[in-house]
Parts: C-alpha cells; sequence; structure tokens
C-alpha cells in the first residue's frame, strides 16, 4: 500500500516538474506592456518584463563597461534603484574572457548582480577605437590595447561571446560610423548592418534566454535610415536600437533622425536610443516615442569630481568647497547628500 502511495506521488511529481517546465518554456523572454500614453507627444510608461525582474521604462541603464559600474558596488546599485545596467562584449571578451566569465554563472554571477543586464555587441568599439580596427565583411579586426593581439570580432563570435556573458539583452553587432560621416561608407554601413543582423540571428543559441535586439542605421540619411527600418522590421526580434546618432551632429539632425525612427518602429516593442544621457536628450527622446538610454555621462561626470543637480552641474572639487561641510542637495535624499552631517 505505501509503496503504491509512493508511486503515485513520484508520478504527480512527474507530472508537475514536466507541466512547469513546459509553462516556462512557453513564457517569452520579453514582453512589454504599455500602461499610458501621451496623448499630445509620443512619450509612453511601459512595463518590460525580462528574465531576471520587471523593467518601468522609460529607464535610463548605466554603464558598467567591464563588469561593474566603477566606484559603485551591486548592493549599492541596487539599492538605488536601478533595474537594469550594462556590460560590454568587447572588453569583457579581452579578460577575463568569456570561458572564466561562464564558468561564474555568467555575467549575473561574476559581478553578484540578480537584476537584469544588457551587453552591448562591441560594434561602438569601431568608432571609439577607430586606429586599432579594419571593418570586413567577415566581421571587425581588432589590435588588442592590452597586448597588441589581432582579433576578428565577427556577428557570430560577438553573439558567442554574449552567449557565454548571460545577458537579458544582447545586441547584434553593427558596422558602426561616425554621425558625422556622410557619404558610401554610410549606406554601405547600413546594409552591412542589415546583413550582420540575420548572421547574429542564427548564430544565438538561447533565443529563448536571450532577447537579441536590431540596431537601426543609416547616419543623419533620412532616405537610408528608411531603408533600414523596412528591412530590419520585417525581422522578429524582441526590440530595436537606434543607433548611429548621439555622435557630435547638431541637435536638430539628431532629434530629426530619433522621431523618423520611432514613427517606424513597432509600437509593440522595446525602442532603445543607444549613448544617450543629457538631461535635455532624455526628456525629448521620451516624448519622441523612445524606450530605453545609456551613456556613461552619469558616472563619468561623477568620477571627475562634478555633481549634477537640479540648478545644473556643481564642481565640488572647488577650493570654495573644501571646508563645506553641507549636503550637496539639502532636498535630495541619494546616499552621497544623506550622508553630509
Amino acid at each position: 500500500m505505501a509503496a503504491t502511495i509512493i508511486s503515485e506521488a513520484d508520478g504527480n511529481l512527474k507530472q508537475n516538474s514536466m507541466f512547469l517546465k513546459k509553462t516556462l518554456a512557453a513564457v517569452p523572454p520579453l514582453t512589454l506592456r504599455i500602461v499610458a500614453e501621451c496623448p499630445v507627444t509620443k512619450a509612453r510608461a511601459c512595463d518590460l518584463t525580462l528574465p531576471h525582474s520587471s523593467v518601468s521604462t522609460p529607464v535610463f541603464m548605466p554603464v558598467g563597461t567591464q563588469g561593474t559600474l566603477k566606484g559603485i558596488t551591486a548592493d549599492q546599485l541596487e539599492g538605488l534603484g536601478c533595474q537594469i545596467c550594462l556590460g560590454n562584449t568587447y572588453h569583457l571578451g579581452m579578460r577575463p574572457g568569456p570561458e572564466l566569465i561562464e564558468k561564474a554563472n555568467g555575467l549575473h554571477g561574476f559581478m553578484n548582480w540578480r537584476r537584469n543586464l544588457l551587453t552591448d555587441s562591441g560594434g561602438f568599439q569601431m568608432v571609439s577605437l577607430v586606429e586599432l580596427s579594419e571593418v570586413t565583411e567577415e566581421g571587425v579586426k581588432f589590435k588588442s590595447p592590452y597586448d597588441g593581439k589581432e582579433i576578428l570580432l565577427s556577428p557570430e563570435k560577438s553573439i558567442s561571446i554574449q552567449n557565454s556573458l548571460g545577458s537579458d539583452i544582447m545586441m547584434q553587432l553593427d558596422d558602426v560610423v561616425s554621425s558625422t560621416v556622410k557619404g558610401p561608407r554610410v549606406e554601405e554601413a547600413m546594409h552591412r548592418s542589415i546583413r550582420w543582423l540575420d548572421r547574429c540571428i542564427a548564430a544565438n543559441k538561447h533565443p529563448d534566454k536571450q532577447n537579441l535586439f536590431a540596431i537601426i542605421q543609416g547616419g543623419l540619411d533620412a532616405e537610408l535610415r528608411k531603408d533600414c527600418l523596412d528591412e530590419m522590421t520585417k525581422r522578429d526580434v524582441p526590440g530595436f536600437a537606434i543607433g548611429g546618432l548621439s555622435g557630435g551632429e547638431e541637435k536638430d539632425d539628431f532629434w530629426r533622425m530619433v522621431t523618423l525612427s520611432t514613427d517606424h518602429l513597432p509600437r509593440e516593442k522595446p525602442r532603445y536610443l543607444m549613448g544617450v544621457g543629457y538631461a535635455v536628450d532624455l526628456v525629448v527622446c521620451v516624448a519622441l516615442g523612445c524606450d530605453m538610454f545609456d551613456c556613461v555621462f552619469p558616472t563619468r561626470t561623477a568620477r571627475f569630481g562634478s555633481a549634477l543637480v537640479p540648478w545644473g552641474s556643481l564642481q565640488v572639487k572647488q577650493k570654495q568647497y573644501a571646508k563645506d561641510l553641507q549636503p550637496i542637495d539639502p532636498d535630495c535624499q541619494c546616499p552621497t547628500c544623506k550622508s553630509s552631517p
């Protein structure tokens, strides 16, 4: 009798386990629920559900290039309410390398971060490290800034590293040119980014766990950017990023390309505007329909001794503050202002 009961219990346990696995497998790795939309602008508030937690948008994502934000622990970052932060495929792929990070249960385990992660593809280094890189159809050839070794970052290699990092959102490898570049190179980069997107989609080993975003290119040429939007939105990717902007172009040109992009991006998918962090740009681009932003500006500004306050930027290293014991902003509840006497 007891054996019969145990056997039935085991059977029920197996059935429940199989049901749970099927249920989990049926849950998409990303869902977007639009909570509210502005009747005048294109601004919207959304709930973005990702594998590690939900994210309320619009959201600013701080940049932890090499697996950590400089000067801030993961616990402090969580205490500040950060829902998602960034890591960089190029730098993490160089060192400590994807094999070690994968052994640490991915970048989440490596940096002890329980919430969401987005990883850049490494494409931005085509601009920031242009003197060390060469672009071909195969990928981007880099000379390592650490030891001078030549490395090929192909779409397949970028996705392989990001699969090892285990990020919630991965970015396709795109052909990146400076936003101030004009002429045939911009068109070449746009078409190559589309081809590389297809290679990235095919290379993704974990589409059920990791969300691959396409990156819209085309520079400041409205026709090229529209062509890129038309092609990339034919692909069934979980989300889209607006790339190739915020690189020194005039604000009117920048905002014009942003609104062109959001006009043609699917309403039901997240829209990520890459590399934008200035306060005015955040407000304007939320009104233009963007959901996600990232930039090194806030953390870099802090490291150089500037505090962002409601009335502008305060240079805390100035001599007049050397013996000033008052909080930076008495009305602010952040840890820095609260720690002042």
